[in-house]
């Protein structure tokens, strides 16, 4: 029973990665003199701009622009973002050097007026105070901030990304990354001054990256501008890669491996004893008649705790996913190998119908 003990240490890295560092709620009636622009970049998104769009008419803190920048879209995209009344841009052929996301919220700011900046991605769901709440603690940390949003499923792929998300999170909640010379912003939902954006000369800066968040994040940390990440649940959250499980893959896929470079050493090795402790203890469905079984069915058990604890602020996964999260396991392991397949052999990875060179390669 000696071995239950690694167990336990690895399963308690995670409480050392993981912080619930939610954004407080807003409920001052005016914190911006000035405007507010938000800038959504959207190709092939017409299932989830209503949802999006839909809660930026609903927001207590208004009056703002908002900017769709339609990239090439071959759906509805542009008429369903019409539909409401925003401004909405259809972008221009990709130049070289740019990535298509990089290039479309750049030409998107090129026509923002606010002082103010809002880049969500079109997946995005907010709460009717979400808004207020993001300038309020933009307001009292300075510099930029972004939200990690709380990630809303609904059929059983989505639900595979449980330990994904997981991973995630801690990445960003990590207190290893708060003296992070590389520390990354989330892209879904940054919110930035324009001053400080012009400073590190925003997305040209880093036109060619795959990673965009990440890389911007480093840039305003660069300039010493303060990046601050907090976690969306009650507030921010997404439905991600609701086209199916190829889509699920291939979002997951082109940053796996490119994002850990980005981390510091410390979550790096808190991260992989916290992994190596659920994949080891996850084997025990493999191990019922040896004498391992039971260690491992205890370490199972304690992670499947600890994720029912994590998920609060997470994302909705469902109990059953929770219960057989080695299911989940075996799906990150997959989109790692598919991750490092295409960044280190091919040198390129897929997404929405374009082939993304891997550091503008």
């Amino acid at each position: 029973m000696i071995w239950i003990l690694p167990l336990v240490i690895s399963c308690l890295a995670g409480f050392v990665l993981f912080r619930a560092n939610k954004v407080p709620i807003g409920n001052e009636p005016s914190l911006l003199t000035g405007k507010l622009s938000v800038i959504i970049p959207a190709r092939d998104e017409e299932a989830n701009l209503p949802h999006l769009l839909g809660s930026l008419q609903a927001q207590t803190f208004q009056p703002f622009e908002i900017i769709v920048v339609d990239d090439f879209s071959v759906d509805t995209t542009k008429e369903t973002a019409e539909s409401f009344g925003v401004t909405v841009l259809e972008n221009t052929p990709l130049p070289p050097g740019w990535t298509g996301k990089n290039w479309a919220v750049w030409n998107g700011y090129s026509r923002a007026s606010g002082d103010l900046i809002a880049f969500l991605d079109a997946d995005i769901r907010l709460a009717p105070h979400a808004l207020e709440s993001l300038v309020k603690a933009r307001t009292t940390t300075g510099g930029v901030v972004s939200i990690v949003p709380y990630h809303y499923t609904e059929k059983l792929y989505e639900r595979l990304a449980l330990i994904t998300n997981i991973l995630g999170v801690f990445a960003f909640t990590s207190p290893f990354e708060k003296s992070n010379p590389k520390k990354g912003l989330y892209g879904s939902c940054i919110l930035t001054t324009r001053e400080d954006y012009d400073k590190v000369n925003g997305h040209e800066s880093i036109k060619s990256e795959l990673l965009d968040d990440l890389n911007l994040g480093a840039k305003y940390t660069e300039a010493g501008i303060p990046v601050t990440n907090f976690i969306g649940h009650g507030m921010v959250s997404f439905r991600m890669y609701a086209q199916g499980i190829r889509s699920e893959v291939q979002g997951f896929g082109k940053g796996a491996v490119l994002s850990t470079s980005s981390l510091s050493l410390g979550t790096i090795l808190l991260v992989a004893v916290w992994l190596a402790g659920l994949i080891v203890s996850e084997s025990a469905f493999f191990a019922i008649n040896t004498s391992w079984a039971v260690p491992l069915l205890i370490g199972y058990i304690l992670y499947t705790l600890q994720l029912f604890y994590f998920v609060k602020y997470v994302g909705r996964f469902g109990i059953a996913m929770l219960l057989l999260h080695f299911l989940s396991g075996l799906f990150f392991i997959f989109v790692m190998v598919y991750s490092i397949y295409h960044v280190t052999v091919l040198g390129h990875v897929p997404w929405k119908g374009r082939h993304i060179k891997v550091g503008g390669r």
